[in-house]
């Protein structure tokens, strides 16, 4: 299964579960009164939009390049998926927030608490299933990182947006069990609205988590370290070659990368022989690498390199000059 299939599968699965969730939800909401049904009704159906948004986001960024993008539209997926993070955050977020304190200042006992338990045991389940999706995706791309780190360095935003969607819908579901429970054995209806605010402030937490990731990788994030170190490798080993000095990477979308590399030529080369040295290193790297569009190569001197470092490190220190 290749990459991109595999990001399909896991929101085709997420998106499937939550539309049939939302639906139980909201039915049991309005049988029963639960405000924290309610809240997870209506969570649900923003991670169906997510779902939406995530599959649009993935068919643009397949798009090829043209004369207005010519890297290609990868990005166009760490927009939408920023769009996703807002709209939990919104959305998901502020309508259960706004659920819970209207609850609270306006009590209103729970008519049926069963079919509440019913929606929430089949819920779990779905959102179980998806979550088990989503997790073995993420398991068989983060590599021998930790979960935390993996999810930082992603990128794809669509498996780790819907594996964190499914955490937080998995423990919205435990405070939703929690505040209808409370609700039922105090016989007083304010554990109901407090567990709307839990799944409130569960969102607000998800939302901000994947809005960082998202703005990150929309303004631009470095390929992983192993894409630079393997051109400096091919640069290197290349006979036109004296000193391949640096690379700079960007992440122009989850599987494609645009590189610039710095090198210093043997001085005996004629333009056509450096022209068909640059045509190996690059042929070399797009063959380990096919997730590189493109690679620039800047003929300069070590010296000249380690300067221009020194002078970017220097003014990207607090105080340094802008220049």
């Amino acid at each position: 299964m290749s990459n991109t299939s595999g990001s399909r599968t896991v929101v085709y699965a997420a998106l499937a579960g939550n539309l049939l969730i939302a639906i139980s939800k909201f039915v049991a909401a309005a049988l029963s009164g639960s405000s924290a049904m309610w809240s997870e009704g209506v969570h649900s159906l923003v991670d169906t939009i997510n779902e939406l948004l995530l599959l649009y986001g993935l068919h643009r960024a397949k798009a090829p390049a043209d004369s207005t993008h010519p890297f290609g539209y990868g990005r166009e997926l760490y927009f939408w998926s920023f769009i996703v993070a807002l709209l939990v955050l919104v959305l998901g977020a502020g309508v259960s927030l706004f659920e819970g304190i209207a609850h609270l200042r306006q009590p209103e006992a729970m008519t049926d608490p069963r079919i509440n338990y019913l929606v929430l045991g089949v819920s779990m389940l779905f959102e179980g299933a998806s979550w088990l999706v989503a997790l073995r995706e993420f398991r068989a791309t983060k590599g021998r990182v930790g979960y935390f780190e993996a999810f930082r360095k992603s990128k794809d935003p669509s498996t780790f947006t819907v594996l964190l969607e499914d955490s937080a819908a998995l423990l919205g579901l435990l405070i939703a069990f929690a505040g209808i429970l409370g609700s039922q054995l105090l016989d007083e209806p304010w554990p109901d609205g407090a567990a709307s605010i839990g799944i409130a402030l569960v969102l607000v937490t998800s939302a901000t988590l994947l809005a960082r990731e998202s703005k990150g990788l929309l303004i631009g994030e470095p390929a992983h370290p192993r894409v630079r170190e393997s051109i400096l490798a091919i640069a290197a080993a290349d006979p036109g070659v004296r000193s391949a000095n640096g690379v700079l990477t960007m992440q122009m979308g989850p599987h494609q990368v645009v590189a610039a590399l710095s090198a210093e030529f043997e001085d005996a080369l004629t333009t056509p022989q450096i022209e068909a040295c640059i045509n190996r290193i690059e042929k070399n790297a797009k063959a380990s690498h096919a997730e590189i569009v493109t690679l620039f190569v800047k003929p300069q001197t070590a010296e000249t390199w380690r300067a221009r470092r020194k002078a970017i490190e220097r003014d990207s220190k607090p105080g340094g000059d802008a220049a």
